[in-house]
């Protein structure tokens, strides 16, 4: 992943603080989306795809370790956490929880920046070690190979377009997430988004379709007004 396009979800109940962070990383080449609660930040977080979270801790409602406790449920997104709270326990408490890296207020934007990096830069060397691993993945009796570009249930080749392999590739590599209509298509077609729900719903049929020759079990869940994810039944 190129740093330059890297997606950062920035979480902070702060108006100021939260258009300083965006300002400051958008011209550092990163694409910005912003929340102000962090139970804004968790329905924004589930219906798009992110890099980086950047979130602070004391918010109203939903806070900082209740909401880097849900993300951590359904990804593995490097969070860093900007909290005024620096005691040592405090930051042990966080990591443990999930946070990948804490930073005190006041804060210098160098140094942000700099954590920010850093941490998009272990996120890419692991997701490529991720995909060198995974390069034959499973689930239930269906396996996908990548290097011979196919997918068999219970031995039987089902015979996937390109675009029905990709967005089965992607329901396997994040089993637990549920994945919107534009992540789908952006991921599979490698283009632009313009609204296409035919399209997804057309090629998620299509895959169900073929896969029922051959089993009964359900494969894809569909989660309504979300999008889909790969079944949990």
């Amino acid at each position: 992943m190129n740093a330059a396009a890297a997606r950062v979800l920035i979480v902070e109940d702060d108006e100021n603080i939260n258009n300083l962070l965006r300002e400051a990383l958008t011209r550092h080449g990163l694409s910005c989306t912003q929340a102000f609660s962090g139970t804004e930040g968790l329905i924004v977080f589930k219906n798009d795809k992110f890099d980086l979270v950047l979130l602070d801790l004391m918010m109203p409602g939903m806070d900082g370790l209740a909401l880097t406790k849900r993300i951590r449920e359904v990804s593995s997104v490097p969070i860093i956490i900007v909290s005024a709270k620096s005691s040592v326990d405090s930051k042990v408490d966080l990591l443990s929880s999930g946070a990948d890296d804490f930073i005190g207020k006041p804060f210098e934007l160098k140094e942000l920046i700099a954590r920010v990096d850093v941490q998009l830069r272990h996120n890419e060397n692991d997701e490529k070690e991720t995909r060198e691993k995974n390069k034959v993945m499973t689930f239930k009796d269906l396996v996908l190979d990548i290097d011979t570009y196919s997918v068999t249930v219970k031995g039987n080749d089902i015979g996937l377009t390109r675009q029905e392999f990709k967005i089965l590739e992607l329901f396997l590599r994040y089993p637990g997430k549920v994945f919107s209509k534009r992540e789908i298509y952006e991921y599979a077609w490698n283009d632009v988004y313009i609204g296409e729900d035919k399209t997804i719903n057309v090629h998620i049929s299509n895959i169900r379709t073929k896969i029922k020759k051959h089993t009964d079990d359900e494969y894809i869940d569909t989660i309504w007004g979300v999008g889909f994810r790969l079944s949990k039944s």
